[in-house]
């Protein structure tokens, strides 16, 4: 049986799932025609745009109603950047009603920005769950923020009853039956000094590296051009290794910021087999092009 959450399946399989960002304006047409997208993860980022409620509401059932995808699920995956950041635990509180209503639209999970204290992080994945789900307060999580009264909608997108949508609105791999895919940036000083301990949180599936606001974090007035300065690599190369001792996936892209000029890969392929082959990358933003080929070096089996 396949599940909710189609970035999820593919994990569980090995397979590395694909993103796209939506630029669109928000609308219900619109998510009909995102309903058949090359991608497996749709990303909606508030956090530099306009904040529409509205619009995501609608798109997401224009999402529902213009699908299934090809492999069956309801909809493709998709995460919002929420306009708000993650530097600490009472900025998270603050403004947890906004995660409770971006997730009452059905959306999958989130790429929260500025993740910087630990206890800030524990706070974010509260915001997201039921206070009945009881996994993972032994290590430390708090209790869940998220009440029953606004589960129906969410559910319908799912295409499961509000009962179900309870249980499985959950982070994973957290919650072996979970469905919410849970991402955060680390992209300052301040988040690469407590990679370890913000990787590491439970609940927290998947991280990135966001270089912008990284570069003005070290002093730079713009993102230098690859191939990036010692400083640039060594805060990419620290996201790394807090993900993989955390074992979870670090969100990448082409061109990969650690790579020196005399590894560039000559050819398309060979872009897809460094990305996939060498850095396991499991969460990988390039082109419907390249996507393509990624899909072919690793024979995936899973229809669009």
């Amino acid at each position: 049986m396949i599940r909710i959450n189609k970035s999820i399946d593919l994990m569980e399989q090995g397979e590395p799932a694909y993103v796209t960002m939506v630029m669109s304006e928000l609308s219900y047409d619109v998510g009909k025609e995102w309903a058949k997208t090359w991608a497996d993860i749709l990303w909606i980022d508030f956090e530099y745009m306009i904040y529409d409620l509205v619009g995501l509401s609608k798109f997401m059932r224009g999402l529902k109603d213009g699908g299934p995808t090809a492999s069956g699920h309801a909809t493709p995956v998709v995460v919002v950047s929420p306009p708000m950041h993650c530097r600490n635990p009472e900025e998270v509180y603050s403004n947890g009603w906004q995660i409770r209503a971006l997730l009452m639209t059905g959306i999958h999970g989130f790429i929260y920005p500025q993740a910087q204290e630990p206890e800030a992080v524990k706070a974010y994945v509260a915001t997201t769950r039921f206070a009945s789900q009881t996994i993972g307060r032994e290590r430390g999580l708090p209790e869940g923020y998220r009440g029953h009264g606004g589960e129906r909608i969410a559910a319908e997108v799912w295409g499961i009853s509000p009962q179900e949508y309870v249980v499985k609105a959950d982070p994973w791999p957290l919650n072996p039956d979970g469905e919410l895919l849970l991402g955060l940036k680390i992209e300052d000083q301040q988040g690469l000094d407590n990679a370890n301990a913000i990787a590491s949180t439970p609940g927290i599936n998947l991280a990135i590296a966001g270089m912008g606001d990284m570069a003005m974090s070290l002093g730079y007035q713009k993102i230098p051009p690859w191939p990036f300065p010692p400083d640039m690599v060594n805060a990419w190369n620290t996201v790394q290794s807090a993900c993989d001792n955390a074992g979870i996936p670090l969100h990448t892209g082409w061109p990969e910021p650690s790579i020196t000029e005399d590894q560039l890969p000559k050819t398309d392929e060979e872009i897809m087999k460094f990305l996939i082959e060498d850095n396991n990358a499991k969460i990988i933003r390039v082109s419907e092009e390249l996507t393509a080929i990624g899909r072919r070096v690793t024979g995936r089996k899973m229809p669009v």
